[in-house]
């Protein structure tokens, strides 16, 4: 790992994650928003981060292309609740890891990070369908609770249709009207 990819790998996180605070405002989750992503600081993803940096995609798939799996993805996954990776649970009925549905708010910190980094990986080609069809690529092979699924393509699809300004505000009433979806 060089120091200008570490340099590139730092500024590229903390774009990312100052745009998720910003989400998170938006939509009534501030203090979420200011904790989100602070694993990627520490040693385990920071490191792999920087040695598989490229700036157009996740650090995680050129260490999935080194390795076959990537160890920062494992420790980010576990440890941070907006992504549904981490909602998968033993199910002793059917002796399977299955999804579990997700805290309305997590669905919502999920959204905001979505929106942010198709912001940052495709810079001045982003549009606010980004997210939806990147969503919709990876659907088929996704491992979600439906429920859950379902919520955050709907806010997707309502950022593609009606923008920023007014998705951000339906959310914000959603989640504070909700507890559960």
């Amino acid at each position: 790992m060089s120091f200008t990819q570490a340099v590139k790998h730092f500024r590229t996180i903390t774009k990312h994650r100052h745009k998720v605070i910003a989400h998170c405002a938006k939509v009534g989750i501030l203090w979420q928003g200011l904790r989100h992503d602070l694993s990627k600081y520490t040693p385990t993803e920071f490191s792999q981060g920087a040695r598989f940096y490229q700036g157009t995609r996740s650090p995680n798939e050129g260490e999935r292309e080194a390795y076959g799996y990537s160890k920062a993805w494992l420790h980010h996954k576990g440890r941070n609740r907006h992504h549904f990776e981490y909602w998968l649970d033993y199910n002793p009925k059917t002796r399977r890891n299955e999804p579990v549905k997700m805290p309305l708010r997590f669905v919502a910190e999920m959204f905001c990070d979505r929106v942010a980094a198709s912001k940052i990986y495709q810079g001045k080609n982003y549009t606010d369908d980004c997210a939806l069809n990147y969503f919709e690529r990876g659907k088929a092979n996704r491992v979600i609770h439906p429920e859950t699924s379902d919520l955050l393509e709907k806010w997707l699809r309502m950022l593609a249709e009606k923008g920023e300004k007014e998705t951000f505000a339906y959310i914000k009433a959603f989640v504070r009207q909700n507890k559960d979806y």
